[in-house]
């Protein structure tokens, strides 16, 4: 009999095919990454197995996962870059510091994704001397950092000599895995896994017990194996109870050879099985402390390798052996190996080992783990300080003490995406104090919001959190319901936001900055603009109030409703300047995307597609959505139809007003009245901030345009509302050009003009010009139009607003000039990825530099640059740099 099942390779020719087909890639500079799923003992170990004879020249690097492991921050990416950690010296400083934090060799708290940049580095200098293989076994037991890093690197080695191969099992407990190429083993067909039995079992078998053996093993390989070597020929004869599913059988199986064991023979088992490092020295120690001769014991323990690292011949050996220890021979093991665990060097893992032997509350070891969970989150491990406090609630005495840890828990839980987990948590919650009760409701609502599901909205909770709070903390009750009219302002539900808020506890005398806002927005639903512009305007007015630090969104949305250009850009620029200093990837996108949103609007649309790269960069490294909005008002100016269209049809319900706004501009653009109008009645029509404000002069021309002039009025009478209490330029130049349109009052054209004179405002200007000369060839004062026209024209080319530029092209040729051809601009040719790199270099960025940025290997962004520069016909870096429409 062989000594494994992994001796033996039958029926898996599509997948070492495969595999192989991966190598060769990989030897070719086009690296990739596979994923193996299958259940237990299908076979996906093997197959890494298989991978040592077919590598010759790659450097081969390995990690696994282990369930015990599961909470620890970055240890399996620790355990994969162990060997190529000698190029870390070659790394920026950032990146090398981002490493040496996680893997515990610095101080501070690691960026995660830094982190996956250093990593992806790290291996890029590896591969310098020869092609790079990683292994990655057990990788549905791998901690949620290293996932996360790993997803990251598999999707970055497109242009390098670098194979990523990963087994894990089914169903994924992995989402960022489940999104990389994979491969799913199924059972053995019934020849192959009589073949595989035969080759297994050398001696002969009867016919019964042979059917008998495949019947139990249902074509897993492992199961093919270990059920002869267990139950015996005879007992498979005879017959006796299985467990239901093929990995109970297995787990069976080894249960069954670890029950022949002497009882200090089992308990060495269990220690190994408790001590997921598999550090014989540390094992030794504790098997001594036991009264465990091990080295004698060792040599009878079958399942277990007792080498320079301390491995089990399965996954399923080890969970098998530990499931089947008694609990009080788990807490001796656990015990002693806190014991022997350093307390200086490895206070984490000494503070799990006691709780792990705590068999009822304690209040010592819930400090320690207390201390681990803060440890653990400094690095960057919020997974291993949500599972340290869940740990420590369950071993704490005071009640108030206990409800503290399990909120510390559920934030922490909620942080790395465990929903579930943070659901039961709350379930578990014993209090009568109002300000812990406020503190599980906000969590309620967070957990609300995320989850999308749930008896009520994220609101209510938010709601009923202010209302506990409103006789013990009056400021932290407002704060609460100002959060709640955010949230109402971006899912719905604002209606009861209002008249919850309405009973907020009055200020003292001298109120906070966030209770004018939240004043200002009830009197914006309940009195209408001209009331709330008064209370509103001179907070949205101040682009650094600390109200909008924050909370961006809002103060980004009551700018457009106001109609406070210069609000909307600060707003924009301060919170990409706070992400970038925090090292969010939660609050950077969102700054990215307004001020993306704001770039488009001030017609800098290269810098626009420059930050929507960044965006969407950020997005696939975290595995989030990328925020569409930025998009939709860049396609709805440049005007370009079949590509607007498309990615108006691609965006989800929730974005549909924004749809409509963008459409409506569209249309206008295209000349397409009919169709902007409908757009624009639907945006108006909703009321929803910052949305309806923008439709309202989209839906005067339109209105106008299609004889609807009552229409046309009485958005002019809401446009004007909420332009004239502020008195920005921005507001008041674009009613001043809606007003015209409905008058027909040449000054006002004028005054629009003059009004959007200002490098800010050059789209809406460029606009007023287009609609004055429309106004002046319809009265029939051709050279005036012309004049207007060509100013419209040339405006609108240069922004790259192409709709518009051809609707005033067709005005021109209408008064008998022909307009200009407009000239191609380099960024036409170009994908907003490639804007970004091309704009990136010709600022005199390096390789190395772009790739840090966008989360990409140098060699991917090379690749990128010569495809820049054939779509442009360039040959060098510095003509890049002397295009001015680049940069």
């Amino acid at each position: 009999m062989p000594t494994t099942y992994a001796d033996v390779l039958i029926g898996r020719q599509d997948e070492t095919s495969r595999l192989d087909a991966l190598l060769h890639e990989a030897r070719e500079g086009r690296g990739g990454a596979l994923v193996l799923r299958g259940e237990p003992g299908i076979g996906k170990s093997t197959l890494l197995r298989h991978l040592d004879g077919a590598a010759p020249g790659f450097l081969v690097i390995r990690a696994s996962g282990t369930e015990f492991e599961t909470e620890l921050p970055f240890a399996a990416l620790h355990q994969l870059l162990t060997p190529v950690f000698g190029g870390l010296t070659a790394l920026p400083a950032p990146h090398r510091k981002a490493l040496e934090i996680a893997f515990g060799l610095d101080t501070g708290a690691p960026d995660p994704f830094l982190v996956g940049v250093a990593a992806l580095g790290l291996l890029v200098e590896a591969v310098r001397e020869r092609p790079l293989l990683c292994v990655v076994d057990d990788a549905h037991w791998l901690d949620q950092s290293s996932v996360k890093a790993l997803a990251f690197l598999a999707r970055r080695v497109s242009a390098e000599s670098i194979a990523l191969v990963f087994a894990s099992r089914e169903p994924s407990r992995h989402p960022e895995l489940d999104q990389l190429p994979g491969h799913v083993l199924r059972s053995l067909g019934e020849s192959d896994a009589r073949a595989l039995l035969a080759a297994a079992v050398r001696a002969p078998l009867d016919e019964r017990v042979r059917d008998r053996i495949l019947g139990e093993a249902r074509g897993n390989p492992l199961a093919l194996v270990e059920l002869p070597r267990t139950a015996g020929l005879a007992g498979m004869a005879g017959g006796f109870a299985q467990p239901a599913t093929v990995p109970g059988v297995i787990e069976q199986s080894f249960r069954a050879r670890l029950e022949l064991l002497a009882p200090a023979a089992r308990l060495l088992v269990t220690l190994a099985a408790a001590e997921p490092i598999g550090d014989p020295g540390l094992l030794w120690r504790a098997a001594e402390l036991l009264g465990i001769d091990a080295t004698a014991v060792a040599q009878s323990v079958p399942l277990v390798d007792f080498g320079t690292r301390i491995r089990f011949s399965h996954p399923l050996a080890r969970s098998a052996a530990y499931r089947a220890a008694a609990p009080d021979e788990r807490r001796r093991a656990h015990e002693a190996l806190a014991a022997v665990t350093d307390p200086v060097t490895d206070p984490d893992r000494r503070a799990w080992h006691r709780a792990q032997a705590s068999a009822g509350p304690d209040e010592q070891v819930a400090a320690e783990l207390e201390v681990s969970a803060t440890r653990a989150r400094e690095r960057g491990g919020v997974a291993a300080a949500a599972a340290f406090l869940e740990r420590a609630a369950e071993l704490t005495i005071s009640p108030a003490r206990r409800t503290e840890r399990i909120l510390a828990a559920v934030q922490a839980t909620l942080s790395v995406g465990d929903f579930d987990t943070a659901a039961g948590l709350l379930t578990t919650l014993l209090t009568d104090d109002p300000t812990q009760e406020s503190r599980a409701d906000l969590l309620r609502g967070r957990l609300s919001f995320v989850r999308r599901r749930g008896d009520e909205g994220p609101t209510a909770h938010l709601l009923r959190a202010a209302a506990r709070l409103a006789d013990t903390d009056g400021a932290w009750a407002r704060e609460c319901y100002l959060d709640a009219f955010e949230m109402g302002l971006l899912l719905g539900g604002l209606d009861d936001v209002v008249d919850a808020a309405r009973k907020a506890p009055p200020t003292d005398g001298s109120s906070s900055t966030a209770a004018v806002v939240l004043t200002g927005l009830i009197s914006l639903v309940g009195d209408g603009h001209r009331a709330a512009s008064e209370i509103l305007g001179p907070v949205v007015g101040d682009a650094g109030s600390e109200v909008w630090e924050r909370r961006p969104s809002l103060g980004f949305m009551l700018a457009t409703e106001l109609w406070n250009f210069d609000t909307l850009c600060g707003v924009a620029a301060r919170a990409v300047a706070a992400g970038r200093e925090s090292g969010s990837f939660h609050a950077l996108p969102i700054g990215l995307a307004m001020q993306a949103t704001a770039k488009v609007h001030t017609g800098d649309f290269g810098s626009a597609m420059e930050l929507i790269s960044e965006e969407e960069a950020i997005a696939d490294a975290t595995g989030a959505a990328p925020l569409v909005y930025p998009r939709l008002h860049l396609a709805a100016l440049r005007g370009r139809r079949e590509e607007a269209l498309e990615l108006f049809a691609s965006v989800e319900h929730r974005m549909s007003l924004s749809v409509q706004w963008a459409t409506a501009v569209l249309g206008n653009g295209l000349a397409d009245y009919a169709a902007a109008l409908r757009a624009a009645r639907r945006a108006v029509e909703h009321g929803a901030v910052g949305t309806a404000g923008l439709a309202l002069p989209e839906l005067v021309e339109a209105a106008m345009r299609c004889g609807e002039t009552e229409a046309a009025a009485a958005a002019l009478a809401s446009l004007q509302e909420r332009t004239r209490t502020g008195r920005h330029a921005w507001g008041l130049g674009v009613e001043a050009y809606a007003r015209a349109l409905v008058t027909e009052d040449e000054s006002a054209y004028q005054e629009a003009i003059g009004l959007l004179d200002h490098e800010g405002l050059v789209v809406y200007r460029a606009r007023a010009y287009l609609l004055y000369g429309e106004w002046l060839r319809r009265q029939g004062r051709r050279r005036d139009a012309r004049s207007a026209l060509r100013q419209a024209h040339e405006s609108l080319s240069a922004l790259g607003m192409e709709a518009f530029a051809e609707r005033a092209a067709g005005e021109l040729r209408a008064t008998g000039e022909q307009a200009r051809s407009r000239t191609s601009r380099a960024s036409d040719q170009l994908t907003m990825q490639e804007v970004h790199i091309a704009r990136l270099v010709a600022d005199g960025a390096t390789s190395k530099e772009v790739a840090a940025r966008l989360f990409l290997s140098p060699r991917t962004v090379d690749a990128h640059l010569r495809n820049i520069f054939r779509k442009l016909q360039l040959t060098s870096r510095r003509q890049l740099r002397d295009l001015p429409d680049i940069r």
